[in-house]
């Protein structure tokens, strides 16, 4: 590439950057001033400059008390957030049968890569940014040195799945709704210059970069008290750069769209988007978004937090102006007349039990002042308040203090409350649910573009069975992954264990002489969550299991020890279900007809082998 070309690469980079950087300057305040307040420090406010500055008491004795309500909220919904983990699966391409095998094996190097990537922390870290700022981003990546190591420096590679705060994150517009409605997204964010050479193989020079940590300052307290709280701070960062990656989708000029990394005037990388990762073989960007609550219009969404800062700001005034009345009651308020008394010693001693107090002979003696009773409007408003936190964040008291009020006492009415309760929660744990089924479709696709080399992948299966599966990139046909759950806030454990003691009392589960199958029973246990609740492995089960394996084989041959039941029942289900076609379908059918033929046999001589015994003979009249 020319020079000139890339100086004026590198300035169209920068000056973007700042554009964008100014257009998203509100809601970096707005994140700001939500972690302060969500991390204690409720005595601040935002400047327009974008800075967060601190409220400085107004007199010595002021109570500045903090009553923190929204961490607790905020863990809360987190808490029941972090329950939505939603069981995922890969819908066939056709139903072909060879279809039908590679979705079921794309299902299995899912679960498998979930389970390496460890998405439960992922997804975890990604709805704490999401509950506080509003929104949370996913990249979804390739790692060249991941995976097993192939040779002395050489890797197979493996996805990589990294949490991105908002902070990192600047749109070409704010208007847009969603990252697909964005023609560019620009990631900036502080790294270290000699991580940037290990990535680039380029040396860049530190510059003056500020990053954002806590701090402890003294702000809270009380009279004579002084409380510090964690604030958070600009801070310069050591031996930095800014890194800047801008993602352009593709257009007629750059058909597979435009990546350009930019570090401190030093172009890094100029090419075209790393990776397919869209539908239908398409490069996309390689971000995902989970919001907690949807600003209609804006790319940002919403966070309870923002709106619960001026009820905690109410709520803490509230508090620390009834506990100042409350002193004024209990230390008093007294009054003397100049010169009767020593002011000095009467202000740093007080009137303490038993002392005698010295007042000039004729003057007014000193005398208390009444300062009444707090009022009763501190207490309604308080509670005003408090109320108000529910109806704003949707966490209720039975959530927040797993207690519920005195007044309800029927079972039926706390169950309809938790269930409100999961209701309004129920639109953020979906937004996390779309975004694992997203990470989930890209993570397929990135295997199809790079994992062309065998792999071996390790799958949990039955009755604590490990499978070991042999694939590649061709194994992967299809990368429509589907929800195999409902949201899990509206069917939540309890609800489907009971609903499961319902439809068995209902005789539901059980046959005419209410006996219910072997089959039914280990369902019934792992409805109940107590699936493998022994370690013995059931026989039937592992007559399933080498029935089921027979069809994924395509050998079909009678063994010695069948149960041929289980396994004519198993090869039914699996001709009804994925309906294979051709010669396979006809194989199938004669298994089936072997195994019910070797169990008429097996009847039969069961029935030859069994004694029989001797019937008794009548008395003839001789005899008697």
């Amino acid at each position: 590439m020319k020079r000139e070309f890339i100086e004026d690469l590198i300035a169209d980079v920068k000056r973007d950057f700042a554009d964008r950087a100014q257009a998203r300057l509100p809601f970096e305040t707005q994140w700001r001033l939500n972690i302060n307040f969500y991390m204690g420090n409720q005595y601040c406010t935002s400047m327009p400059n974008g800075d967060i500055a601190d409220v400085e008491r107004d007199y010595y004795w002021q109570e500045r008390e903090v009553f923190n309500h929204i961490s607790s909220l905020v863990e809360t919904r987190q808490a029941k957030l972090n329950t939505v983990r939603p069981s995922l699966t890969v819908r066939p391409f056709s139903s072909d049968d060879s279809d039908v095998k590679t979705a079921k094996n794309a299902t299995k190097i899912l679960s498998s890569a979930c389970d390496k990537l460890d998405m439960d922390a992922t997804l975890t870290q990604g709805t704490m940014w999401s509950e506080i700022c509003g929104t949370a981003f996913y990249y979804v990546g390739w790692d060249e040195k991941g995976g097993l190591k192939i040779a002395a420096g050489v890797y197979e590679g493996d996805v990589a799945v990294q949490v991105v705060p908002p902070f990192e994150i600047y749109p070409d517009s704010m208007l847009a709704q969603n990252v697909k409605d964005c023609r560019s997204i620009i990631r900036a964010r502080n790294v270290d210059v000699d991580e940037i050479k290990r990535l680039y193989g380029k040396t860049v020079k530190p510059e003056h970069t500020e990053t954002v940590g806590l701090s402890a300052a003294a702000l809270g307290g009380g009279l004579a008290v002084s409380g510090t709280l964690n604030t958070l701070t600009v801070r310069s960062a050591d031996n930095c750069a800014v890194l800047i990656e801008r993602y352009t989708l593709p257009d007629d000029e750059h058909p597979d769209g435009q990546t350009v990394v930019v570090a401190n005037d030093v172009l890094l990388h100029y090419g075209p988007l790393p990776y397919v990762n869209g539908a239908d073989g398409k490069r996309i960007l390689p971000f995902i978004k989970q919001e907690s609550l949807v600003n209609a219009g804006c790319f940002f969404g919403a966070s309870v937090v923002e709106r619960s800062i001026p009820v905690q700001r109410a709520y803490n005034a509230v508090k620390n102006r009834k506990h100042e009345f409350m002193n004024r009651l209990s230390m008093g308020v007294m009054a003397v007349e100049d010169g009767s008394v020593d002011i000095d010693n009467l202000e740093q001693e007080g009137i303490s039990p038993g002392k005698i107090l010295i007042y000039r002979q004729g003057a007014t003696p000193p005398r208390m002042i009444d300062c009444g009773s707090v009022p009763a409007e501190f207490s309604a408003e308080e509670t005003r308040l408090l109320n108000e936190f529910t109806q704003i964040s949707g966490v209720s008291e039975i959530m927040r203090s797993s207690s519920a009020a005195s007044n309800v006492t029927s079972g039926i009415a706390l169950q309809l409350l938790i269930e409100q309760d999961d209701t309004r929660l129920s639109l953020s744990a979906e937004y996390v649910r779309i975004a694992a089924r997203e990470i989930a479709r890209q993570i397929l696709r990135l295997y199809k573009q790079f994992g062309t080399d065998a792999r071996l992948s390790r799958i949990a299966g039955q009755n604590g069975q490990i499978e070991l599966l042999r694939w590649s990139a061709s194994d992967i046909s299809s990368d429509d992954v589907v929800f195999e759950t409902d949201n899990e806030l509206l069917s939540t454990p309890a609800m489907r264990q009971n609903m499961m003691f319902e439809l068995y009392k209902m005789g539901l589960l059980t046959d005419s002489d209410g006996k219910m199958s072997d089959a039914a029973k280990r369902r019934f246990m792992d409805a109940l969550g107590y699936g493998g609740w022994d370690s013995d492995v059931d026989l039937t089960q592992i007559q399933i299991n080498r029935a089921e394996s027979e069809n994924f084989n395509d050998k079909y041959k009678l063994g010695e020890f069948d149960d041929h039941n289980a396994h004519a029942d198993a090869h039914i289900k699996y001709l009804l279900t994925e309906c294979p076609s051709g010669k396979k379908t006809e194989r199938l059918k004669a298994h089936i007809k072997e195994h019910y033929a070797a169990q008429k046999l097996a009847a039969a001589a069961s029935a030859i082998d069994t004694p029989v015994a001797p019937q008794a003979q009548p008395i003839s009249e001789e005899r008697r």
